[in-house]
């Protein structure tokens, strides 16, 4: 046996460090390159059609065309391609996605867009209204999370992402410029947000892992040991994206307050439902600038705070904080130029629609709104724990994951797929999960995902012999050793999504 036959035999039985060097070596034999590249292509070729369904019903533009279109021949297309594309979310369909949805508010807000259409931010001149409104946003938002009678401050972004990475890049040069840190390093459970994962990379910070508890929550023990003299940041989810979980955010926080580093509460997706369930008396632990060692917290907006897509903010604990997100330059010939975040131009047409969204629906709405969905929860996962078959994962309030002992739970996924469900899969565990929304509050929707769902169930366990068309795709991104090959086939993915 060659050692290329003995990599590929044995490779899922090496420790990590080695199956990177034995997938970079493999990469580079022609032969298993060309088997590599034959297995991708395929796979793609079979997902083409679900992503580029339009590609023999409209035309097609790979270049300007040489006159014009009619704006009313635009509009039609837009309008016919919308209409084939509503129904799936406003019908409750899928996951998370679109958090709010109801046609007045939606109108409401493309009114408020049409309205601020030419605004820019960075030209704040000649459109004050605009940073009226993201000043407005911030406070609104720093005194939802306990930061009303101290100094708190922010930002808009564009997204939780953003978000995310403005924090990261900002513990960065604070720890450089006041410590003198050099190599720095983050500190996040697993279950964080792949944000992080995207600031390591960008901005050359070690991301340190650490472990869950059976709860699905960051292992306190695990992040004590994780400290080093490199450490600027350490992080905690409110709630995490997969299994919607809290992590003890009072003792992280404590733990970094104690070693005088920084520490980042992502509440992207909890920071407009936690507040108001704490309210209305669900149990919530405390995640926010009410915990003294907390110096910044993301939330977005365009989630529960149902602004449209494409706002977010992030707050520090004080100004002082907050200054080295900032970017500025004296010399260039072009004048003095500064920006709070990593756009320059912004459209100041969604800060406009964001600060619409918060004043119009206020607090009552927002602890309304979460009363229904806690309420849809509570239902769907008392449901869940009456299938034999399938298990909830943690103890969340909204974000309801479960999996399953005995059947694959990714051919179960493809079962809801076929019934139009967009629900995530997810894996290391390998589970599902449904993030409920008002979406999920209408009538009839609880009740036909738990009938869909129990038929999903049925059928996986009555036909095991079907291997489905996704649910191996799935199997083998959660398995697959060589994770460089699954990060080719996602590379792979975003490509076709650019493909005319």
């Amino acid at each position: 046996m060659n050692l290329e036959e003995f990599l590929m035999k044995n490779i899922g039985k090496l420790p990590p460090p080695m199956v990177a060097w034995a997938e970079r070596h493999l990469k580079k034999i022609p032969s298993i390159r060309r088997k590599i590249e034959k297995e991708y292509d395929e796979l793609m070729d079979g997902l083409e059609t679900s992503l580029k369904p339009y590609k023999d019903k409209f035309p097609t533009f790979a270049r300007l065309p040489e006159t014009g279109r009619s704006r009313a021949e635009v509009l039609q297309e837009m309008e016919s391609l919308r209409q084939r594309e509503e129904a799936q979310w406003k019908d409750g369909f899928v996951s998370g996605a679109v958090y709010h949805g109801d046609e007045e508010h939606i109108e409401f807000l493309n009114r408020v867009y049409a309205i601020n259409s030419q605004s820019n931010p960075l030209h704040a001149d000649v459109w004050p209204s605009t940073t009226k409104f993201e000043a407005e946003i911030v406070s609104m938002c720093a005194s939802m999370l306990g930061g009303e009678s101290q100094a708190v401050c922010g930002t808009v972004s564009s997204g939780g992402t953003e978000s995310i990475l403005l924090a990261m890049k900002t513990y960065r040069d604070w720890a450089r410029d006041a410590k003198g840190i050099t190599r720095p390093e983050m500190i996040a459970p697993v279950t964080a947000h792949a944000a992080f994962d995207k600031a390591s990379q960008y901005f050359g910070i070690k991301l340190i892992k650490i472990p869950v508890d059976a709860d699905s929550r960051a292992d306190i023990n695990a992040a004590r040991r994780a400290v080093s003299r490199n450490t600027v940041v350490i992080v905690g989810s409110a709630p995490s994206f997969p299994h919607g979980a809290v992590d003890p955010i009072k003792d992280l926080s404590e733990l970094a307050r104690m070693h005088k580093v920084g520490f980042h509460t992502d509440a992207c997706l909890g920071g407009f439902v936690l507040p108001w369930a704490e309210n209305l008396g669900y149990n919530v632990p405390p995640f926010d600038f009410r915990l003294p060692g907390v110096t910044s917290i993301s939330v977005d907006t365009h989630k529960f705070g149902y602004a449209a897509k494409g706002t977010s903010v992030i707050l520090y604990r004080d100004k002082e904080l907050r200054r080295y997100q900032y970017y500025t330059t004296t010399e260039w010939p072009g004048g003095l130029y500064f920006s709070p975040t990593f756009a320059g131009s912004r459209p100041g047409a969604l800060s406009a629609a964001c600060w619409a969204a918060l004043t119009s629906i206020g607090e009552q709405g927002y602890m309304d709104a979460t009363k229904r969905i806690l309420e849809t929860a509570e239902y769907l996962k008392n449901e869940v724990r009456q299938i034999p078959e399938l298990r909830l994962i943690g103890d969340s309030l909204f974000v309801i994951a479960f999996a399953s002992d005995s059947l694959d739970i990714y051919k179960v996924l493809e079962f809801m797929s076929r019934k139009k469900w967009s629900l995530n899969g997810l894996h290391k565990p390998t589970c599902m999960h449904i993030c409920v929304t008002l979406r999920h509050t209408q009538p009839g929707v609880k009740e036909r995902f738990i009938s869909d769902l129990k038929a999903a169930v049925a059928h996986v366990k009555s036909h095991p012999e079907e291997k489905g068309s996704m649910a191996p795709v799935y199997g083998m991104a959660s398995t697959m050793p060589m994770r460089g090959l699954v990060s080719d086939m996602l590379k792979k993915y975003l490509d076709l999504i650019f493909k005319v």
